[in-house]
């Protein structure tokens, strides 16, 4: 492993696992996410979901108030009053997320138990389910993993030869992969989440697993559990990685890797291609990734070896070393790898370093800027179609356009090509 790995604890700075209900929330359309929890989390919600305000929402806060806090009232019988009014509402729904904001001895309710009881009570007409999107127990993507691992338990048993693609993906995306495995020569693929709640893969023996996400951990180890094989591989972001994740699916199917080179190949030089131009503004520059999504380590792999640019620090929540080895061997050697936080540290190492670009939360970004540091938001890797090979280009260019439009701002500081547009 060439990677320096080293781990620090201390205060974060972070997005709270209740955010990855803006993602999820849309990828299962007969879902609703009832976030349990006070007024400070139904604002993060509405702030971190307002660019579906024009969309129907299907989540919501159930607010606990100060006498439900201190455990002077019943919040379970209020609890399901709230739900039995949202159903008959929204007659919709098919699943029901309970999700907690904090951990039960906060909020004095067992968000386990009332899901046993509600589903006991609505005889299958709804499932309900709970998971914690606490930003004491979790960050930011790990609500996914969280949602996910809630609903392997549901998944009907199979023995079925079938390839199980695991993490939220935009839809189009998720099409063009299975598209790709169908033309490699699988033909079983499912997904985790599903488009319907109700319509969940079956998993077995038979069922070999790819992680489309590397923040899935607690998802992957529940699904080993019910016998499914999970693959160890770089992640779908940019060509190479992409590449390298296809083709661990079609080895564990034993897929000749003629007909493999035959249909990647064209896609990997078209990918190439649409790299050449954010390249050249990337080449040579200094990066340094803030911990926040876990995307971290892959992107920095492909920022590194398809971009050229030099990690100086990456940072990330959570490093599950097993599953992310392929990932810390593509490394440069000795990339410092940070696990964990202590904010005040990372942001000293910034200023002490001064790379061309930081990847942060919304609430580092605006700060760097006014000392002019350049940043990109690690939100919006998440909300991006970035992964696959037909979409190496366009996760460069999320790198390239600051760096750019601070030339814009700043002429002089990094020469890039004039001819290349800039997209604000």
């Amino acid at each position: 492993m060439s990677a320096n790995l080293l781990k620090e604890t201390g205060p974060r700075e972070v997005f709270c696992g209740l955010t990855s209900i803006v993602w999820l929330h849309r990828r299962m359309p007969d879902a609703f996410f009832l976030v349990v929890g006070s007024r400070t989390c139904a604002h993060l919600i509405q702030s971190a979901a307002g660019v579906m305000i024009f969309a129907e929402p299907r989540f919501g806060t159930a607010i606990l108030s100060e006498r439900d806090l201190a455990g002077l009232a019943d919040a379970h019988e209020e609890l399901d009053r709230v739900c039995c009014e949202l159903l008959q509402r929204r007659p919709e729904i098919r699943t029901l997320f309970l999700v907690g904001s904090c951990p039960s001895e906060v909020i004095k309710l067992d968000l386990a138990r009332a899901a046993e009881r509600l589903n006991e009570e609505l005889q299958g007409r709804v499932r309900v389910v709970n998971y914690s999107g606490s930003g004491i127990e979790t960050t930011f993507t790990q609500g996914e993993d969280g949602a996910l691992a809630a609903l392997v338990p549901l998944l009907p048993a199979s023995d079925e030869r079938q390839l199980l693609l695991v993490g939220t993906l935009a839809d189009a995306v998720e099409d063009r992969l299975i598209h790709l495995f169908g033309r490699l020569g699988i033909s079983t693929i499912r997904s985790l989440p599903p488009r319907q709640s109700t319509e969940l893969p079956a998993v077995g023996p038979g069922t070999t697993v790819l992680l489309t996400q590397p923040f899935l951990t607690e998802t992957a180890r529940l699904l080993k559990h019910r016998g499914a094989t999970v693959l160890t591989a770089p992640f779908p972001l940019g060509a190479e990685g992409s590449r390298r994740w296809m083709e661990a699916g079609a080895a564990a199917f034993h897929l000749p890797k003629e007909r493999v080179a035959e249909v990647l190949d064209p896609l990997e030089e078209r990918a190439r291609i649409a790299l050449r131009p954010h390249r050249e503004v990337l080449e040579g520059k200094r990066i340094f990734l803030l911990p926040e999504s876990q995307l971290e380590l892959p992107l920095a792999r492909f920022l590194q070896r398809e971009c050229g640019m030099e990690p100086v620090e990456v940072g990330t929540p959570y490093l599950n070393r097993d599953q992310m080895a392929e990932e810390l061997a593509l490394l440069p050697e000795g990339t410092r790898v940070m696990e964990g936080q202590h904010v005040e540290q990372q942001l000293d190492r910034v200023r002490e370093h001064k790379p061309d670009l930081v990847v942060c939360g919304m609430g580092l970004a605006n700060p760097l800027e006014a000392e002019g540091i350049a940043t990109k938001w690690s939100i919006e890797l998440v909300f991006s179609p970035i992964h696959g090979i037909d979409q190496a280009g366009d996760l460069a260019e999320l790198f390239s356009r600051p760096l750019r439009r601070r030339q814009l701002i700043h002429p002089g500081l990094h020469p890039i090509n004039p001819d290349q547009p800039v997209h604000a």
